[in-house]
């Protein structure tokens, strides 16, 4: 299967662009076992959260909570019986570190920002089109499952059977490009026209 017979026409495989490690092998479902093994842990986390009516925020608030307070009490009585303070890690962020994170995701939303602009302003049709049918379909399938759901069937589906599914979205992709040829040339283009001559005669 060439590359351009691929989505976005693209040179490597699923695997490759997941990173290709363990993670890309568990999101794939390749280690059966442990993708397995994961998701009956995040069933358990969830059916606790729900039993318990705990929510991420206030376990892990709870827990942060718990951990400042044994830090505490044990330093304290370190210091009161001349023993060592409890042993922490220097946490540091350089300024560094800071300024190449901070250009990274300015440039990323800036790029975004950039493409959201031509499109709100009509200067890409053929982007927008892509862009609707694509929020389109993921909210199509968002109405039917939910996202944890997504995260794990979706990448292994689209593995197993990736030149069907590019094969359809590319003719799907096709045809909607030549629709869009075809009402500009019929619609968009006579209101253009229409909407100049009305300037010029004004």
């Amino acid at each position: 299967m060439g590359s351009s017979d691929r989505l976005f026409n693209r040179q490597r495989t699923l695997h490759e662009i997941l990173g290709g490690g363990q993670v890309a092998d568990l999101i794939l479902w390749r280690r059966k076992n442990q993708t397995m093994g994961i998701l009956l842990v995040t069933l358990a986390v969830w059916v606790v959260f729900e039993r318990s009516g705990y929510t991420l925020l206030s376990l892990v608030s709870n827990v942060f909570l718990l951990l400042i307070v044994i830090l505490f009490l044990w330093a304290k009585s370190a210091a009161i019986l001349n023993r060592p303070a409890p042993p922490l890690p220097q946490l540091h962020l350089s300024e560094e570190i800071a300024n190449e994170v901070t250009a990274f995701i300015r440039t990323r939303v800036n790029d975004l920002l950039s493409v959201s602009q031509d499109i709100a302003l009509g200067k890409d049709s053929k982007l927008f089109l892509k862009v609707a049918a694509y929020l389109w379909l993921i909210s199509i399938i968002g109405g039917l499952t939910d996202f944890l759901t997504l995260a794990y069937t979706i990448p292994a589906i689209y593995e197993r059977y990736e030149e069907y599914i590019d094969m359809y979205i590319l003719k799907g992709y096709r045809k909607l490009c030549f629709l869009h040829v075809k009402i500009n040339e019929k619609y968009v283009r006579r209101v253009h026209n229409w909407i100049l001559e009305k300037k010029k005669l004004s």
